[in-house]
């Protein structure tokens, strides 16, 4: 990969905004005045006018349109608009990706990346509402009671512990320190409800291998970044956060119906990390944080491998409690408490909480992080995933 076309370190993160996150359903704002809201929160923590901006970027069929938002923040010219196709949060780390090129393409200036849900105005995402006509992979899911993410997950979860012979702890323990990270952040929803391993075991089956405390959130709100030229960076308000490197990621077949895909037991992240890595300039051993998207903590077990962090024979030894806390452990996980215990706005919050740890402005900061990694949308047919870096990363 030639240094004239690649991604590392020629862009930067200059601004992280966020609303007040809200259960599902409970929030009073419109989803559209929520975007508005975290991007002007964006703008202010960049130290720069939304007149700046003149690019937008977002994924899996965002409502709020570019053009709309143009309007609505009084933007002088809009040169820019992006939205990449997957389902629920995999196009996160994407939505920077393509931020990120469009300012090194020189096609924009200043890029929002951006996610808003409210989902008491729109209903909760993904959710089948009234009867309509089934077609496509459900036709063959449908009759035999397959209805959710979370069943289809299950699956590919349970096939996964059968073939590499992991057990559910670190499921336990990947929740458990969501939770634990999620007490020192007061923007959290579970804020002030502590898991222990006792709650966890005690809690109610969804559907096999998954517990309660393995599943996501549903919430209201939205999440702003706002991405531009690394050397426009070094004169804005805060201390930048390089985007060194982001890929996409979909196996052969990943986007076929019915459970059909060629490689079944995978987080579909095994194509992307094959170019993460050499794009960023580090290695799985130069990471200091991770972000990792957490639909279903089976997912987070197969991302973390796919990334090189554990291994198949390791993941139990590995992915422990105590390990996975930013107060100690080797491999600091979540460390917002991630979705499920901050917010799941479909990923983003994990994005600005890697953003965070290289600032270190994060409420559970991780000492001394150049270098963080944070990915998006496990086991959907494309999933993303981003490596963020001090200056000090570029030698």
């Amino acid at each position: 990969m030639t240094d004239d076309y690649n991604l590392r370190g020629k862009t930067a993160v200059v601004g992280i905004g966020e609303t007040t996150y809200y259960k599902h359903g409970q929030s009073s704002d419109p989803e559209f005045v929520l975007v508005l809201k975290a991007i002007l929160a964006a703008c202010a923590d960049a130290g720069i006018s939304p007149k700046e901006i003149d690019g937008f970027c977002s994924y899996s069929n965002d409502r709020n349109d570019p053009p709309r938002l143009a309007n609505a923040l009084g933007l002088p010219e809009l040169r820019y608009s992006n939205m990449q196709w997957t389902s629920g949060g995999g196009g996160a780390a994407a939505a920077v990706q393509n931020a990120a090129g469009a300012v090194m393409a020189g096609s924009a200036n200043v890029v929002v990346a951006y996610r808003g849900l409210a989902q008491g105005q729109f209903g909760r995402f993904g959710r089948s509402g009234g009867s309509r006509p089934v077609s496509g992979g459900a036709a063959y899911t449908l009759p035999y009671g397959m209805m959710s993410a979370a069943q289809m997950y299950a699956m590919r979860t349970t096939r996964f512990m059968h073939e590499h012979g992991v057990g559910r702890n670190a499921m336990r323990s990947i929740a458990m320190a969501c939770y634990h990270h999620a007490q020192n952040n007061p923007r959290a929803v579970m804020n002030g409800r502590l898991l222990d391993a006792e709650t966890y075991d005690a809690s109610r089956w969804i559907t096999e291998p998954y517990r309660l405390f393995d599943c996501c959130l549903e919430n209201d709100g939205a999440a702003a970044m706002i991405i531009t030229r690394s050397d426009h960076a070094m004169d804005l308000a805060k201390a930048p956060a390089l985007v060194l490197g982001a890929q996409q990621s979909g196996g052969h077949r990943s986007g076929a119906t019915a459970e059909n895909a060629t490689d079944y037991v995978t987080s579909s992240f095994k194509p992307a990390v094959k170019y993460l890595y050499e794009q960023a300039g580090v290695t799985p051993q130069d990471v200091d944080v991770v972000q990792s998207y957490e639909n279903f903590t089976g997912g987070v077990v197969m991302s973390l491998i796919e990334h090189g962090l554990c291994t198949y024979e390791n993941a139990d030894e590995v992915l422990t409690f105590d390990n996975l806390r930013a107060d100690g452990g080797n491999l600091p996980l979540n460390t917002s408490g991630g979705n499920l215990a901050e917010c799941y706005m479909h990923g983003l919050g994990l994005q600005i909480e890697a953003v965070r740890q290289v600032r270190g402005e994060s409420c559970n900061q991780v000492p001394d992080v150049k270098v963080a990694l944070a990915n998006a949308g496990p086991m959907v047919a494309v999933a993303s995933t981003a490596i963020y870096g001090t200056q000090e990363t570029l030698g």
